[in-house]
């Protein structure tokens, strides 16, 4: 059997992805929040108003989890939730002033996190980087967005 000599292209990019994310994440922690709040926070900022299921939607968190999370957010003071008036069944979530504050608050740390992946890269570097995580997606069949090229054999 043949020994590879390299490591494999997924093993690296988990690792990357594994990486950042705890990284994203510690960042994140330390500003008072967490990457579940940070999307819900984020969601609710680009839609005032949401039903739960639009959040679970753009937060790609389903169900009870993503209940777990509005609870605690709820009871932290930082959304509200009522039920639509038109259907019964439907909450709808809208950000309180906490919310509003606590997004602008992680949104410093979002940003300067996202200045330092940037570190060392130029546009062209984050265009490449941007199109081949496209690819890579494409090529394992979960892309949310499809590639803007298709993939390549070399």
């Amino acid at each position: 059997m043949m020994k590879p000599t390299q490591e494999p292209l997924g093993i690296t990019l988990a690792a990357a992805a594994r990486e950042t994310g705890r990284a994203f994440d510690a960042a994140l922690q330390s500003a008072g929040g967490s990457r579940p709040v940070w999307l819900v926070l984020m969601a609710l900022k680009q839609h005032a108003t949401a039903n739960q299921r639009e959040i679970a939607q753009k937060v790609g968190i389903q169900g009870a989890t993503l209940t777990h999370h509005l609870d605690a957010m709820e009871s932290s003071g930082l959304l509200t939730r009522r039920r639509d008036p038109h259907n019964r069944r439907v909450h709808i979530v809208e950000l309180t002033e906490a919310g509003h504050a606590l997004f602008f608050q992680l949104l410093g740390t979002v940003t300067a996190f996202d200045k330092r992946l940037r570190d060392g890269l130029d546009e062209s570097d984050i265009a490449t980087l941007r199109r081949l995580l496209a690819i890579l997606r494409h090529n394992v069949g979960s892309s949310a967005e499809s590639a803007k090229e298709p993939a390549r054999n070399d």
